[in-house]
């Protein structure tokens, strides 16, 4: 199968300063537990602890997604996206989703919507990405999408933290 990192084809477009991104819940290239799967596949829907370091001055909000580039859909899968993340903002609890605008994601919920790569389709990345952007707020319509996100961040983007933990569907 095809695998490409969308964040580093990204960062040819534009130089970006790293954001420090951890978490106690998903570890780089590591499986996801299964509290951090869909319900539908056997999770809960549990969005992973996270926190960031290292943005930069200038840093007037944070955005935050989940996105499975592996998804069998030709465009990959949005799981969350959040932003208009207030500055002081650097981290947040197990299941909890933080201070900001929540967008609809592929299921058209507002909400963090865990794995469930079907069977057949190999290993899945995602990437949860955290960019400390030069704006306190981004003026996006009500429903925009994760994608509309993405590309209106990209023009704010100071700094980004990248986190890829992974998940296989039992086949």
């Amino acid at each position: 199968m095809f695998s490409y990192d969308p964040y580093a084809e990204l960062a040819t477009l534009r130089d970006f300063a790293p954001l420090t991104l951890t978490s106690t819940d998903i570890s780089h290239d590591q499986p996801l537990a299964k509290a951090h799967w869909g319900s539908q596949a056997g999770g809960s829907d549990t969005s992973p602890q996270l926190t960031w370091s290292g943005a930069p001055e200038g840093t007037k909000s944070f955005a935050l997604s989940c996105f499975d580039p592996d998804a069998p859909t030709g465009s990959g899968f949005w799981h969350w996206a959040v932003y208009d993340i207030p500055a002081d903002v650097t981290s947040f609890p197990t299941g909890e989703t933080p201070a900001g605008i929540t967008l609809p994601n592929e299921q058209r919920t507002r909400q963090f919507i865990g794995a469930a790569p079907p069977p057949g389709t190999g290993v899945h990345r995602y990437f949860f990405v955290v960019d400390a952007l030069d704006v306190e707020h981004l003026e996006l319509p009500d429903e925009a999408t994760p994608a509309i996100l993405g590309f209106n961040r990209h023009f704010h983007s100071l700094a980004r933290g990248i986190l890829v933990p992974t998940a296989t569907s039992d086949e």
